[in-house]
């Protein structure tokens, strides 16, 4: 176990989501979400939407709303974004809840205008106690709007009229770079912390310039620069990710990162055999894959929250429960939310973490806990395991060749 302050401290936890008109995402709702989150659902069934969905929230923070949106596909092809048929805004919706704090609401709705997408309505509020009455502490629209002060924002606390300067920055991102609006900046690092992955064996196989980085990017390309850094500050933890490896992948002896002599940085991989280390680009694409996991999941100061994207490709099918229990032990310091097609890593999960997706008449996306669709329990109970239970279309929604449109049998319990 880690004992460092990352280790021991609580971190927040998204409780709830609600999406309206993202794309096949028109009105739905994930309640109750647990520190791990897995979604399965046949090809088309909205589990990339919803990973999306949490990767546009963070790209709108990080990278600005225009980009953002202009990446899903500018403003001719909003339908592409926006649900079709659908004339109100696309709006996200989380729960959060931060250790000693009340359950946070943020609310944030974006659509066209002439000029480019223009933030409609984006608010924060929480409730004092179950009975309390609910307390907006940031109003806000199109660039126009309000936010009260203090570490315990309440109706007494003072309000501050902020105009934004353009009705296309989010005004959490804008004040939350102040000191005297304590939990909207608490919330910004929150979502500009968020490390939604799309890892690929193929980028973490270059040659980055040398130096040590902290956290694992994205798309993994900076491997190598993790590797670094771990070696020089955290040399107990990378001997534990090895373990971790090795266990996994068991002629692999050392991962090493060496500076050449152009100040680029060189990933080579010691397989036990033989007697000098294999450079990166020649490794398997599972090993690479598996390392870059490790080292995410790792992290002696890990992101809030990880997205990982059906983590069963180029991995042996056999790795996968053990993935899926590295990324439960991880929860203990984050939250993960998954992707997968693949009953193997379903067979380590539980029921109450997996979300079914499928699309129903209306090609609008639907969703449904495991533990809630009728005899998986009872199934469960007498030894079943969900990724069988999938694989047997028992689950009925998660199966590509059965209930395309939805159940046409009263499934939920």
């Amino acid at each position: 176990m880690l004992t460092s302050d990352a280790a021991t401290r609580t971190p927040a936890r998204i409780e709830y989501l609600k999406v309206r008109n993202f794309r096949a995402l028109h009105d739905i709702e994930f309640k109750g979400l647990t520190p791990m989150t897995v979604l399965l659902g046949p090809n088309g069934s909205g589990k990339s939407t919803v990973f999306d969905v949490f990767a546009f929230l963070a790209e709108c923070f990080e990278l600005g709303l225009r980009r953002a949106w202009d990446k899903r596909g500018r403003a001719k092809e909003l339908k592409k974004l926006k649900t079709r048929g659908s004339d109100g805004p696309v709006a996200i919706e989380i729960k959060y809840k931060e250790h000693g704090y009340p359950l946070i609401t943020y609310h944030v709705a974006v659509d066209e205008r002439r000029h480019g997408p223009v933030v409609v309505e984006e608010w924060l509020q929480w409730r004092r106690g179950q009975r309390g009455k609910p307390f907006r502490f940031l109003d806000y629209r199109e660039g126009q709007g309000r936010a009260t002060s203090g570490e315990l924002p309440d109706e007494e606390d003072r309000r501050i009229d902020v105009p934004l300067k353009s009705p296309d920055l989010l005004a959490v991102n804008a004040l939350g770079q102040f000191a005297e609006h304590p939990r909207v900046a608490a919330l910004r690092e929150f979502i500009t912390g968020w490390h939604v992955s799309y890892l690929a064996a193929d980028t973490a196989r270059g040659q980055p310039e040398a130096g040590p980085q902290e956290r694992l990017s994205k798309t993994g390309d900076n491997l190598a620069n993790v590797i670094q850094y771990l070696a020089e500050q955290h040399p107990e933890l990378l001997e534990r990710i090895f373990a971790a490896l090795r266990a996994r992948v068991p002629r692999v002896e050392r991962v090493l990162a060496e500076t050449m002599l152009d100040g680029r940085l060189l990933l080579q991989i010691k397989d036990a055999p033989f007697s000098h280390p294999v450079l990166a680009r020649f490794a398997s694409d599972g090993t690479l894959k598996m390392l870059a996991y490790l080292v995410l999941l790792y992290d002696p100061d890990p992101p809030p929250f990880i997205g990982m994207e059906e983590p069963e490709n180029f991995l042996h099918p056999r790795l996968l429960p053990e993935v899926a229990e590295e990324c439960r032990a991880a929860c203990e310091r984050t939250q993960v939310l998954v992707t997968t097609h693949s009953p193997f890593f379903l067979n380590a999960l539980k029921p109450e973490e997996t979300r079914v997706l499928w699309r129903d008449e209306s090609g609008h996306t639907q969703a449904r806990r495991a533990d809630e669709l009728r005899g998986v329990p009872e199934q469960i109970k007498q030894g079943a395991q969900l990724g069988h239970l999938w694989m047997e279309g028992f689950l009925g929604l998660g199966d590509p060749l059965v209930n395309q449109g939805g159940p046409t049998a009263p499934l939920a319990r």
